[in-house]
């Protein structure tokens, strides 16, 4: 198993306003330029890099996408991980990422 360098933050969860339903937690701008700056390279297409996220005691294999607008990376919350812990929109969260 390869490393993974662990980021823990807080952020607030938002819900995409375009089609679906998607909610997000943007990175905060210093972690998403430390990992853009020494990981770019692990991006596949649409800047998105594999990921292992955790909230609470829930991790998840994910993935991380660089949003050119916020100049930050997004992740993604699962509708069984929002459910599981019954998050809501505008909830600040404690989390972690594994890149």
């Amino acid at each position: 198993m390869q490393a993974k360098i662990k980021y823990t933050f807080s952020g607030s969860l938002w819900r995409y306003q375009g089609e679906g339903a998607w909610y997000f937690v943007s990175l905060p701008k210093e972690v998403s330029e430390e990992i853009r700056g020494n990981l770019q390279w692990q991006e596949e297409g649409w800047g998105r890099m594999k990921a292992r996220a955790s909230i609470q005691d829930v991790d998840w294999d994910t993935a991380i996408w660089f949003d050119t607008k916020r100049g930050t990376y997004i992740l993604p919350i699962k509708a069984s991980i929002r459910k599981k812990l019954a998050l809501e929109a505008n909830q600040v969260l404690e989390l972690s990422v594994y890149v």
